[in-house]
């Protein structure tokens, strides 16, 4: 089931799995109908606008579920889905800016019901804060979990949506915004099966009739408009809680696998694996090519178990954080394609500053409302970040690159990633040497602990768990880190993705994978109430600020300068800083055609129509 537009980042992450080869149908076998995908993190669920199933790996299986409006291709263009639908402006003024979404007659959900404008509804429920407050549902942005707990509200949508609509065919749904916005074309409502979520809200554990389905779709249009409470919050229930799953076989509810995508779940094996076969009523995309009729994702957090397995031929599509071994022994296998570049995909390494939302209150060394010390102590913790040494040695083996990132605003190698370098992270973090680096740092802490040589201040790290160059960076940034006072207590989790925010921590490092391209950036990383900001408890109004005034459309020139300015924000607060863009490794079977890796996510899975052996 895909849901509507969830986060604009994916955590990219890495967890440990056992090798279940005997499950499988060898990848080189003669005959193939079958793509066996590696990925390296587990299934946490099946809504991926959730903060605990917010992954690279939901994303990927999504995309073979689901399909709308528009999809993203391997050179980040915005391509229309037409089978699916339209969309296009129906007025635009600057106190009124409305589009028009519309799903074309026939198109049908895998258990055959139709879908139509009401199907769009849910991600109106998702997305608005007002809506979710009108109607009794809760406020995203206070102290209490709304009834539909996800990832949707805050943003561009949240911020500026007034209205929606739906027409008299009941197939097209109108948004109404109360200015235009900036990419426009990206916040139009997904799909949803919401006949499903009236059955399961209802206890139903079967699928039901084509009578019984237009009837729950009726129930939830119902209860859409009238802003029924209780009947909504037992579906939000729902939305947030059941579809948590990661087993699947006979016993579940088919009501939580319906999907409108190429492929529909089979089975799964929690942290082990996931097929998906074929869904028979698809048309709502691209036509299949027609040879490959089941996907399977296995999960291999191990690089070496991963890369033997692709030797094997039990694998026909490898995507990890290889390191310079692990490609280098990819690249000694006969039957592969490997391919590299850049992804939008960038690690950092974050302190926890704040109490996020929903989790035990943060009192610990980084707060920011502890004034000066808790500054001089942050900026000495970014200081003492080994990023030369890390890129010296556990990325320019893989692709030659020894230059850390300065921002996360924009790729390297364009004029507006130059501009907002000179002006902001390099005066601060990259000056000098790490060495000078580290004197800085050394009196920073010093300043407050003057015997933090001898008796080191502990600072306790969230370390992905099973990622052999995750690892190899924690060991380096602990090294380092003993040399300017600090002592890293790592705790190494497979789980870490569902842990990051917990109060028990004072430091995360990890990355964050792009799934679209929009002019507002890292916003909502950082600003107050973002989508992804679930991590550090951040908080700042001028960095809010800077970040609203980014919803309206603005020239070139003047979003480099707004992205300047959210960057000074960010490195004057000593909150994060970004390491290094993730080398792209993946090798593909070379039977397999037409695979074509995307930097945004979903970045394998986007074009799964083509694949053909």
């Amino acid at each position: 089931m895909k849901f509507n537009r969830g986060a604009k980042f994916a955590l990219a992450t890495a967890a440990t799995a056992a090798l279940a080869v005997s499950l499988l149908t060898p990848a080189q076998a003669a005959t193939r109908s079958t793509v066996i995908i590696h990925e390296t993190n587990p299934v946490a669920g099946l809504n991926c606008s959730l903060s605990t199933t917010n992954n690279t790996t939901c994303t990927d299986m999504g995309a073979l579920q689901g399909a709308g409006f528009n999809y993203y291709n391997e050179k980040k263009d915005l391509i229309k889905n037409t089978v699916f639908g339209s969309y296009k402006i129906t007025k635009n003024t600057a106190s009124d800016f409305r589009v028009q979404y519309t799903v074309n007659p026939g198109r049908v959900w895998s258990d055959g019901t139709p879908i139509t404008g009401i199907d769009l509804l849910l991600s109106h429920i998702t997305g608005s804060g007002d809506y979710s407050i009108a109607a009794g549902l809760g406020d995203p942005a206070g102290k209490t979990a709304p009834a539909f707990d996800g990832l949707g509200y805050g943003g561009t949508y949240d911020e500026n949506i007034v209205g929606v609509t739906l027409s008299a065919d009941e197939m097209s749904v109108t948004l109404q915004y109360k200015n235009p916005v900036a990419n426009w074309d990206i916040y139009g409502p997904g799909p949803s099966p919401v006949h499903a979520l009236v059955l399961l809200s209802e206890g139903k554990k079967a699928l039901g009739t084509a009578a019984e389905n237009l009837a729950a779709k009726d129930r939830f249009l119902k209860a859409f408009l009238a802003k029924d409470t209780a009947a909504l919050k037992k579906m939000g229930s729902v939305w947030s809680n059941d579809y948590t799953i990661t087993t699947i076989n006979s016993s579940t509810n088919p009501l939580l696998l319906i999907s409108n995508g190429g492929f529909i779940i089979e089975s799964a094996v929690a942290k082990t694996s996931m097929t998906l076969k074929l869904n028979p009523k698809y048309n709502s995309g691209p036509k299949m090519d027609g040879s490959v009729d089941t996907v399977v994702f296995k999960i291999i957090g191990d690089g070496t178990a991963a890369t033997q397995a692709l030797a094997n031929g039990e694998l026909d599509i490898y995507a990890g954080q290889a390191t310079a071994d692990a490609v280098a022994a990819l690249k000694k296998i006969s039957s592969v394609n490997v391919v590299g570049g850049e992804q939008a995909v960038y690690e950092h390494w974050d302190l926890h500053v704040g109490t996020v939302e929903g989790e035990s209150p943060y009192t610990g060394l980084f707060k920011m409302s502890d004034g000066a010390k808790s500054k001089a102590l942050r900026t000495a913790f970014l200081l003492g970040v080994p990023r030369d040494e890390i890129m010296e040695k556990l990325i320019a083996p893989i692709n030659g690159n020894k230059t850390p990132m300065c921002t996360t605003w924009v790729a390297p190698g364009t004029s507006s990633y130059d501009k907002i370098c000179a002006s902001g992270l390099a005066t601060i973090y990259t000056r000098g040497t790490q060495e000078t680096r580290n004197k800085t740092a050394l009196a920073l802490v010093q300043k407050y602990y003057p015997d933090a040589l001898k008796n080191p201040v502990k600072v306790n790290v969230l370390v992905p768990g099973n990622n052999p160059r995750r690892a190899a960076e924690f060991a380096l940034a602990k090294a380092n880190m003993a040399k300017i006072g600090f002592d890293l207590v790592g705790e190494v989790r497979t789980d870490w993705g569902s842990l990051l925010g917990t109060a028990k921590y004072d430091a995360f490092f990890f990355a964050w994978v792009s799934s679209s391209v929009q002019q507002r950036q890292s916003c909502g990383l950082f600003e107050t109430g973002g989508a992804n900001n679930y991590v550090m408890g951040y908080s700042n109004p001028s960095f809010d600020a800077v970040c609203s005034s980014l919803y309206k459309p603005v020239s070139s020139a003047i979003l480099t300068a707004k992205y300047i300015q959210a960057e000074r924000i960010l490195n004057a607060d000593a909150i994060t800083v970004p390491v290094f863009v993730h080398p792209g490794v993946i090798a593909i079977n070379k039977a397999l055609k037409n695979v074509k890796p995307a930097p945004l996510s979903p970045q394998i899975t986007w074009n799964y129509w083509e694949w053909s052996y």
